[in-house]
């Protein structure tokens, strides 16, 4: 979608949080909720967090809506927003850093819209106010639209495929796949990688070029944006998802050619993107670089949460080589939001019960990521109510809902009354995270 079509896309949207925000009618608990009465001791210090985006969603561009949306989640009992800070190589902060580099100190759309207001500010003080976290979601980690000024400015900075794999190298074309799909069969030699959420907009059919997480000057300039945030405003955490990393058929390009000859003793990388030291010497770089990120953080803000928010650890190794279990056994993790978008049941629980999850579980809270749906998939409130109940059963420390649009609105099955009172049946009372 063109920024044009983006920009009416989000004005369309704006008028359905207006109206949704403007009847919005809180409701009432009643002794007949038998979720809510179920509840455990435990359940009661759980996560609740949303995501809020900029996809697909106007949330961010309405001038009060921050406020109202806030204080919805606040009255329904979550206590968790992730806000988005990073998506298509723009900020969505007034940002320095970004500036110096593409030009541009924040989304331009945002920045005509909000008229330059500092719209995480807003979040952050809103949601304080309110009781809740604050947690800036770095979402397209080192992804950038081959058309951004980003990618324009600094080619260098791209990573490529190897010139046996596609005709177009470093561009790699995302493809939506279904719930509960496996998500993509590797090809012995080129694969190209699908996403594992499965309502993902932002990267459905979708070309788009990554930054190289092993380049010096994208690590300063990604380590910049975090540190920004992090010195700059009051916030409870940063969060890292499925982002940071890169594709497995990447890492041509001359810089980390050089590289791997430089400690191979001038030996190329193997053609083959699979081949497993390849892989384990270009996922080390990453974990690497997460390490740096982590110890950077904290000794600037102690008490600042580092959270990943990854798919499977299998899925996010052998796609993304994301090695996300060795940061957690690592001690760079504080907190765990596992992507878990299946919308049947069976696949839900199989993705929970995954080895990987119950060996983070057993080292840091780890929280399931739910999806509510989208304007094209709506998931029905049942859903909802039937997975976070697994997620409770199996003594997890919570959930987090992608995304904000979906939780009540007029796209989903229910009316957006109806679910409300579906989630304060879930979150019949306050959970406060200190």
């Amino acid at each position: 979608m063109n920024r044009k079509n983006q920009g009416w896309l989000n004005f369309l949207l704006c008028l359905i949080i207006a109206v949704n925000l403007v009847l919005f009618d809180h409701p009432k608990a009643t002794p007949s909720m038998d979720i809510a009465n179920s509840q455990t001791p435990e359940a009661l210090t759980e996560i609740r967090g949303v995501w809020l985006t900029n996809v697909a969603s106007g949330i961010l561009f309405f001038p009060w809506g921050i406020n109202r949306a806030v204080y919805q989640l606040a009255q329904l009992n979550f206590n968790t927003i992730y806000p988005v800070v990073w998506n298509r190589g723009h900020t969505f902060y007034p940002s320095t850093v970004a500036k110096s580099v593409t030009g541009e100190e924040q989304d331009p759309v945002l920045n005509i819209i909000r008229l330059g207001r500092d719209v995480l500010a807003e979040i952050i003080q809103e949601g304080h106010n309110q009781g809740l976290r604050i947690i800036p979601w770095f979402e397209y980690g080192f992804m950038a639209p081959p058309n951004s000024k980003l990618a324009k400015n600094h080619p260098n900075w791209i990573t490529k495929s190897s010139s046996l794999c596609v005709k177009k190298p470093g561009i790699v074309k995302q493809v939506q796949t279904k719930p509960g799909q496996n998500q993509n069969k590797l090809s012995s030699q080129c694969p190209i990688p699908t996403l594992a959420d499965p309502d993902s907009l932002q990267n459905s059919t979708r070309k788009l070029v990554w930054l190289n997480p092993l380049h010096p000057e994208v690590q300063k300039f990604i380590l910049n944006l975090i540190v920004e945030v992090v010195k700059n405003y009051d916030i409870d955490g940063i969060q890292l998802d499925d982002h940071f990393g890169m594709p497995v058929e990447l890492g041509y390009d001359d810089f980390t050619i050089k590289l791997y000859q430089k400690e191979h003793k001038g030996k190329l990388p193997p053609n083959n993107p699979l081949e497993s030291e390849w892989m384990e010497w270009r996922a080390n770089k990453i974990s690497q670089f997460l390490e740096k990120i982590y110890k950077r953080v904290k000794s600037i803000k102690p008490d600042c949460l580092i959270s990943v928010s990854p798919n499977s650890q299998a899925f996010s190794y052998n796609n993304y080589l994301q090695d996300w279990l060795t940061w957690v056994e690592r001690g760079w993790v504080d907190e765990l939001v596992l992507q878990a978008y299946r919308n049947d049941m069976g696949g839900f629980q199989a993705e929970l019960n995954k080895p990987a999850v119950q060996i983070a579980l057993k080292k840091i809270p780890v929280s399931i990521g739910i999806t509510t749906g989208t304007g094209k998939r709506p998931v029905a409130m049942k859903q909802i109510q039937q997975q976070v109940k697994e997620v409770r059963d199996r003594n997890f420390n919570g959930v987090s809902f992608f995304y904000w649009e979906t939780l009540w609105s007029y796209l989903t099955p229910e009316s957006p009354k109806q679910r409300r009172q579906g989630f304060l049946e879930l979150f019949s009372e306050k959970s406060p995270l200190g």
